[in-house]
Parts: C-alpha cells; structure tokens; sequence
C-alpha cells in the first residue's frame, strides 16, 4: 500500500526529500547523493515512487520500489 512517492528537490540551498502529501521535508541534507540515499531508503519502506529532480526543478529520474509495482516492462 503506497503511503506517498517521495520527492527529492533541491530548495534554499539543501537536498530535501519530502513524501507525497507533506506540506514540509521529512529530511534536509547538504549534497544530492546524501539526500538521494535517504529518499530511497524512505521510498523502499514506503513501496513508494521515488523521484529524484535536478537542480533546476526538473525531474532527472524515477525509481519504483518494490520493482514488480513498476509499470514499465524494460530495466532502468
């Protein structure tokens, strides 16, 4: 059961992974790959969408946990 996709995003100078119906960031982290590691963590307990975004707002990628609730039939 999804409880939230969890976003990664970059905002006022930090990484911040905020799950999907949060008004405000469950993690606050000084680099990407930091931030990136506790997002997917959440996301797996979560069997949630993780979606990473660059710098810009825009999304870079997604990754779907467990991998058989991905929709898509191809890796990556």
């Amino acid at each position: 059961m999804t409880k939230g996709d969890v976003d990664t995003y970059h905002e006022d100078g930090q990484w911040k992974n905020r799950p999907e119906g949060n008004q405000r960031a469950s993690s606050v982290h000084d680099t990407k790959a930091d931030a990136e590691a506790a997002g997917r963590e959440m996301a797996m307990k979560r069997d949630a969408e993780h979606v990473i975004k660059k710098q810009d707002g825009t999304i870079g990628e997604k990754n779907t946990y467990p991998r058989s609730r991905d929709p898509r039939e191809i890796r990556g």
